[in-house]
């Protein structure tokens, strides 16, 4: 079965080459090409999209909103927001919504197909510059009462929730970390019950607003240009 990626992009032109790139490729196929959201909620469902390639920059309803709505009709749907510039704001509304994942246009055919691959495969794929304004923008002072104690994290369990936050898959969290893979979906088993969330970006979004400070490199899986 391919892959099937829906756009959700008003530039007829970027449209129209997106289209033409996720069709020439193997394995892949595009089941839906919309210039609006309104025509993107009315329309994507029925095509059911594993991937869901979203401008932020939308007219009348934004990319972002559109997000939220897709997100409530089409869960299992892993959205990519593609956009011009690293706008620190939006990148974390966009999380906020429920994107799975936020690139840069610029980024080449090569690239948009591995960020694919690893959304595909649970990771949060962004582009280095992207990676660093989200890290930058989660650096903030610990606050004194501990996150572990309210939520009652493990040690470990926070070592698994910093991995997913800074966009690794769990195949990746398990190699890191020297454990297997069972062990990794058991400790997300748990902290998605302990902090009653539903996804990995709810997760690392609740973690770190109570006041987590990344102190790894920014994930840049997919550098710049």
């Amino acid at each position: 079965m391919p892959v099937k990626v829906a756009i959700v992009e008003d530039n007829l032109g970027v449209r129209t080459s997106w289209e033409r790139i996720i069709n020439a490729a193997p394995g892949y196929t595009c089941c839906c090409a919309c210039a609006t959201a309104e025509q993107a909620v009315k329309d994507t469902p029925a095509a059911a999209p594993d991937v869901v390639l979203m401008d932020i920059h939308l007219p009348n309803l934004s990319g972002i909103e559109c997000t939220v709505r897709l997100r409530e009709i089409l869960p299992e749907a892993r959205i990519l927001m593609l956009t011009v510039y690293a706008d620190s704001e939006n990148i974390f509304k966009a999380l906020q919504a429920g994107a799975s994942g936020y690139l840069l246009k610029r980024t080449t055919p090569p690239e948009l197909f591995e960020a694919i691959k690893q959304v595909m495969s649970g990771g949060a794929p962004m582009t280095g510059e992207v990676a660093r304004k989200v890290i930058d923008s989660f650096r903030r002072p610990v606050r004194s009462d501990s996150r572990s104690e309210e939520f009652e994290l493990t040690r470990r369990e926070e070592e698994v929730l910093t991995q997913l936050a800074q966009g690794y898959s769990d195949k990746e969290i398990a190699s890191r970390l020297h454990v297997s893979f069972d062990t990794v979906r058991t400790h997300l088993k748990h902290i998605y019950e302990k902090l009653h969330v539903r996804s990995r970006t709810e997760a690392a979004l609740k973690f770190v607003d109570r006041g987590q400070v990344f102190t790894g490199a920014p994930v840049a899986k997919i550098p710049p240009r």
